[in-house]
């Protein structure tokens, strides 16, 4: 005898699973909002020491708004590097957001261009993480908790912290006496180790490390960072999906 289908969600029960992942979305946004101002404290300073005016370097985190990216390229610039190669390198290390992008486009196909351009701009590691997350809980697409977590959460705290860090830096000599120079890689190593889930997140994850350390030893840390983050994704996504696996992560 064939069970009957399951009733589908009420208007009602979807608006209240929906409020109940924006809540979470708030509480897991307070903890990456602290880290991102701390991220964007320490790139102020990192600015102020490589020679960039405050308005530089506020313009950098307010119209590239790139994370890593922007740590890398202050140190390219303080290293006298020519800017088409600073172009190249900073491109191939965010070229993991595209990866973001393509996971996040099913969910997001009826948002106007205009908007999702926005968002393309406003994309970084913090936000994927909070809106896939909230997106999965809430089984729907859901632009006002992207908007929360990409501008309330990251936008906001990182340039507001630029400002800070970037006018402290003139008062504060060697802020590495402080550890505040590692303040950036162990927090994204604790997002990083908040999203893996699944057997491609481990493979992606250990592989990317194994090769970033590999090359960073063999040619030079810039370079092995590139080539993890380029690496790491590919490998997760040659991993074959287990059978019965949950597609919670897939829109509906």
């Amino acid at each position: 005898m064939t069970e009957p289908a399951p009733a589908a969600p009420t208007a009602s029960e979807d608006r209240t699973v929906l409020e109940a992942s924006r809540r979470r979305l708030v509480i897991d946004g307070f903890g990456i909002g602290v880290s991102a101002a701390a991220f964007g404290f320490v790139f102020g300073l990192s600015a102020q020491r490589a020679g960039f005016l405050p308005i530089e370097a506020v313009a950098f985190s307010t119209i590239v708004f790139a994370g890593a990216a922007q740590f890398a390229a202050v140190g390219y610039v303080a290293g006298g590097v020519a800017w088409p190669v600073i172009f190249v390198l900073t491109a191939l290390l965010n070229a993991r957001h595209l990866l973001y992008s393509a996971a996040l486009a099913p969910w997001l196909r009826d948002v106007p261009v205009p908007r999702r351009a926005v968002i393309a701009h406003l994309l970084t590691d913090e936000s994927f993480a909070l809106t896939i997350a909230h997106f999965s809980r809430a089984g729907r697409s859901d632009e006002r908790g992207y908007w929360l977590a990409a501008i309330g959460w990251t936008f906001i705290p990182w340039n507001a912290a630029t400002i800070v860090g970037v006018l402290a830096g003139q008062e504060i000599p060697g802020p590495e006496r402080f550890g505040l120079d590692v303040v950036f890689p162990a927090a994204m190593i604790g997002l990083a180790a908040g999203l893996i889930a699944h057997r491609r997140d481990v493979v992606a994850a250990a592989t990317g490390a194994a090769v970033a350390v590999a090359i960073s030893l063999a040619v030079s840390p810039s370079v092995g960072i590139v080539a993890g983050g380029l690496l790491g994704p590919f490998a997760g996504l040659a991993m074959p999906v287990r059978a019965g696996r949950a597609e919670s992560d897939t829109p509906p």
